[in-house]
């Protein structure tokens, strides 16, 4: 369907994983929506066509869900597909369409959750990536707060902003936002 997952056991980053162009290139006549990820954990690629017109495509949404996996247990959940709709618009919205992005952090199982609340600070108690309503994201070659700028800017959701680790989060939930360990001028908004 227009999509090509590519797997590859390596724990080093970009150089050591490849892509793989799909069986069906991009047409963005025929109104495609079309995300290119790459994992930062897994080391692996997709480069799918998630929803043609109004359309969500369910084998492609399975494998986005797969591709999105709690990658410490491999417990998969199906995400919200406005999701992808959001990392869409926002690759769309930064004048890089068909820009890569890398996955930081996708789906997390609430034991998961809970390891990460207590060995690291920023973690949400009731995290919307336990209910896979929730991504952390950056891209390559694109400022953080600029990202952070355009996500905000398409008031579809929480936007969260971690300058010192380089990501930001989207999620469905109600449109809000935050700075973790921020100046006070980012704190707000700009």
């Amino acid at each position: 369907m227009g999509a090509t997952l590519l797997l590859i056991a390596s724990s080093s980053a970009h150089a050591q994983s490849r892509l793989v162009s799909p069986h069906e290139p991009y047409s963005p006549g025929r109104q495609d929506h079309r995300l290119l990820l790459y994992n930062t954990h897994t080391a692996e690629r997709i480069d799918i066509v998630y929803r043609r017109g109004d359309q969500y495509i369910s084998g492609a949404l399975a494998k986005l869900d797969f591709f999105l996996r709690d990658h410490r247990t491999g417990d998969v959940r199906h995400f919200d597909p406005r999701l992808y709709d959001i990392l869409s618009d926002l690759t769309f919205s930064i004048g890089h369409p068909d820009g890569e992005i890398d996955i930081v952090c996708g789906y997390r199982t609430p034991s998961t959750n809970e390891s990460l609340r207590a060995h690291t600070t920023g973690v949400a108690k009731n995290s919307l990536h336990i209910q896979a309503e929730a991504i952390d994201l950056r891209m390559p070659g694109v400022d953080t707060l600029k990202l952070r700028r355009a996500a905000l800017a398409l008031r579809r959701g929480g936007v969260g902003y971690y300058p010192h680790s380089d990501f930001i989060h989207v999620d469905t939930g109600r449109v809000r936002q935050w700075c973790f360990d921020c100046p006070a001028s980012l704190t707000t908004g700009d």
